[in-house]
C-alpha cells in the first residue's frame, strides 16, 4: 500500500474510533516509574526513556535568570529528564539560561531537545551551532524543525539545499542524535510533512503537536495525526495542554484536568511551560498522581468542553497568528 493511502486509512480509523480504541494502542502499557515517582515512557522507537512531563523552554524567559535556573534544576532533581527549548525563544535567552542550569553535572541527567527555524541549509546550520553554544553542550539529543505551519514548509526543508541536508550532516558529525519536527497550525500540514519525510526515505524520531481536551473537538491532531505516529513508531510529543492559559479562560477545565487528559493519551511526554516553582510543582503533582482515566471520565471531560471548543475559539495557535513566531519574523526561515 502506498504511504499516502496508508496515512489516509489510519487517519480515518483515528477519527472514527478515537486513539484509545485502536487495537494494540494501549496508552499506558509503556509507562513505568522513574526517579521521584515520575512515570517514564518510551520515546517512540528510539529506546530512550523520558519523563511523562517535560519542561517547556519558552516560559523560562519570564522570571529572573536565577529563578529560571532554579526551576530547571528543581525539575531535574524531582525526576523530569525531558527538556524542551528553541533557538528563537526569548531571543535566545531560554537556551542561554538552560545552558547555565545544565552545568555542574546536570547535562548528563537529561534528554535535551531544541528546535531551529531555518529552512535553508545555511540558516539551519547557523542556528544549530548557535544553540549548541548557548546550551553549552557538544550534542543535542533531539533537534526538531520548528513551526511546520505552512504547506510549503516540507518542500523547503527537503529541497536540494534545504535544512534537512544541514541537519543530516550535523547528525553524522555527532552534533545531534535524533531528528523530529513540530508545529501547531493544522493536522493536514503535519500529515503533509510526514508524507514528505516518507517520500525521502526518512522517518522522524518524534513529532510535536498540540494535544489537549479542546483539540479533541476541533481540527484534531489527536484524531488525525496521533494514530499515524503510533503505527510508525514515531514518538508523539504533546504540547499546549492548557493552550498557554487560553483553555483555562474558558472556565470549563482546571489545570490538573488539562494535564491529566493529555497524559492519558498515548504520548511519550507532555511538555508544559513552568515560569515559577509553584507551577513546576503543579506539573510534578500531575505526573505523580496520574492514573489512567476511565472511558466515563474522559467522556465527561469532553462533554463539558464541547461547546467552548467549537471553532477553535480557545485554540488560538490554530485559528490566529498569535503563536506564529516565524510569520512575525520571516527572516528566521532563511
Amino acid at each position: 500500500m502506498h504511504r499516502r493511502e496508508f496515512i489516509k486509512k489510519l487517519t480515518a480509523l483515528g477519527v472514527a474510533a478515537g486513539v484509545a480504541r485502536i487495537p494494540g494502542l494501549v496508552p499506558h502499557a509503556w509507562a513505568f516509574q522513574g526517579r521521584g515517582q515520575i512515570p517514564y515512557r518510551q520515546l517512540g522507537s528510539t529506546g530512550e526513556k523520558v519523563s511523562l512531563v517535560g519542561l517547556g523552554g519558552f516560559h523560562l524567559g519570564r522570571p529572573e535568570e536565577q529563578e529560571s535556573i532554579r526551576i530547571v534544576r528543581s525539575a531535574i532533581d524531582n525526576g523530569i529528564n525531558f527538556l524542551d527549548n528553541s533557538w528563537d525563544y526569548n531571543g535566545g535567552q531560554s537556551e542561554i539560561r538552560m545552558g547555565k542550569a545544565l552545568r555542574d553535572g546536570y547535562r548528563q541527567k537529561v534528554f535535551l531537545m531544541t528546535k531551529i527555524d531555518g529552512r535553508t541549509r545555511q540558516a539551519a546550520a547557523k542556528q544549530l551551532d548557535e544553540s549548541l553554544r548557548r546550551l553549552q553542550t557538544d550534542t543535542i539529543d533531539l533537534l526538531q524543525f520548528h513551526e511546520i505551519i505552512r504547506m510549503s514548509d516540507p518542500e523547503r526543508i527537503f529541497a536540494p539545499d534545504g535544512a534537512f541536508q544541514a541537519v543530516l550532516e550535523s547528525k553524522k558529525a555527532g552534533k545531534i542524535r535524533y531528528i523530529g519536527f513540530t508545529g501547531h497550525k493544522s493536522p493536514e500540514i503535519h500529515l503533509k510533512m510526514l508524507e514528505t519525510c516518507f517520500t525521502h526515505n526518512f522517518s522522524p524520531a518524534t513529532v510535536q503537536m498540540p494535544l489537549n481536551i479542546m483539540d479533541a473537538h476541533y481540527d484534531s491532531f489527536q484524531k488525525k495525526v496521533l494514530p499515524v505516529l503510533l503505527q510508525h513508531g514515531i514518538g508523539p510529543l504533546g504540547m499546549k495542554s492548557m493552550g498557554d492559559r487560553f483553555l483555562l479562560e474558558s472556565k470549563t477545565v482546571t489545570p490538573m484536568e488539562c494535564l491529566h487528559y493529555a497524559m492519558n493519551l498515548p504520548v511519550s511526554v507532555v511538555i508544559t511551560g513552568c515560569d515559577s516553582l509553584p507551577i513546576l510543582e503543579q506539573a510534578l503533582t500531575a505526573a505523580r498522581t496520574f492514573r489512567p482515566l476511565s472511558e466515563p471520565e474522559v467522556a465527561a471531560l469532553l462533554v463539558k468542553t464541547a461547546k467552548a471548543a467549537k471553532q477553535g475559539r480557545y485554540e488560538l495557535y490554530k485559528t490566529t497568528d498569535h503563536f506564529d513566531s516565524t510569520a512575525h519574523n520571516p527572516q528566521w526561515l532563511g
